[in-house]
């Protein structure tokens, strides 16, 4: 299968790395000045006991004349709607579209635009950012994913599309519950983003300051919208989020809390404020997810 991968940053840079370099035939979609540096000093990835480099096959907006297979994209939520502009020339009849953003608002704008069967679910966990030298750096060792039909999709291409991931160097799973399996990692995101975001440090800086039971209850919060939408978190899964923010070593964090430590737009409108509506629509209390959000909101439009 041909593989488009939207964007050449933390996430996509990384496993379409991967998928280059098991023989994978990749295309990076992506933004002039990246497309320049990516053709003069290929896509570097480094850090956690690896290095490597490819030299990847590389296309600017404008430059799509033939439709792919499958198209991967990991763009940031502020970022989709040009993002999908961008790459509609390469979706055709059998096209499938596989997005790696966190929460759940970014399906339906695929699904009005291309159709729900052939937009799937997926879920990524990864430790990596993009230095300042364009190269993907891993902070950490872990980077896998899980992918799945919603609606409708063909068993067969589904195969086929497992057989062309798999095998690349990292795990990958084909879901049969891939709604689940996004809804418990966006429990994870909003209530982790949402903790460290309000109290602007690290879950363990909020446990030594005494905060591990404000962390565990909004994690709670998370999940009790989750479960009355109808995708309860594993009774494990939750334990282990609340038993993650007592340690007050945790270095744990979230891209959007790097976002707004650095100055940066985040995400916090897709993760926060869009749960924090399903609550509502779902008559599900949570005071601290709502101050969480407001606390962002403020941040947003004095950034």
């Amino acid at each position: 299968m041909r593989i488009l991968v939207i964007g050449a940053g933390a996430t996509g840079g990384l496993f379409g790395a991967r998928l280059a370099t098991a023989g994978r035939d990749v295309t990076f979609l992506v933004r002039p000045r990246r497309a320049e540096l990516l053709r003069e000093r290929g896509l570097r990835v480094h850090g956690a006991g690896q290095d490597f480099v490819i030299t990847p096959k590389v296309l600017v907006t404008g430059e799509i004349a033939e439709t792919f297979d499958v198209i991967l994209v990991s763009v940031k939520a502020a970022g989709l709607e040009q993002a999908i502009e961008d790459f509609a020339p390469a979706v055709g009849p059998d096209t499938l579209i596989m997005p790696f953003l966190n929460g759940m608002r970014h399906l339906a704008v695929l699904d009005k635009r291309f159709g729900a069967d052939r937009v799937l679910g997926g879920v990524v966990r990864v430790q990596t950012t993009v230095d300042d030298d364009g190269n993907i750096l891993r902070v950490g060792p872990l980077e896998d994913m899980s992918y799945g039909a919603r609606v409708g999709t063909s068993p067969g291409r589904l195969a086929e599309l497992h057989a062309t991931l798999g095998g690349a160097g990292f795990p990958a799973e084909l879901s049969e519950h891939i709604d689940a399996d996004m809804w418990a990692k966006w429990v994870l995101i909003a209530s982790y983003g949402g903790a460290t975001c309000l109290m602007r440090g690290t879950i363990g800086q909020i446990a030594a300051a005494g905060g591990a039971q404000f962390s565990a209850a909004l994690i709670d919060e998370c999940a009790a919208v989750a479960t009355a939408a109808g995708y309860p978190m594993a009774e494990a899964a939750h334990q282990r989020l609340r038993a993650g923010v007592g340690d007050p070593a945790s270095p744990a964090a979230t891209s959007m809390f790097r976002d707004l430590s650095s100055g940066y737009p985040t995400e916090a409108e897709h993760l926060l404020g869009d749960l924090l509506e399903r609550a509502r629509e779902l008559d599900v209390p949570t005071p601290l997810l709502e101050l969480a959000t407001i606390s962002m909101r403020v941040y947003e439009s004095t950034r």
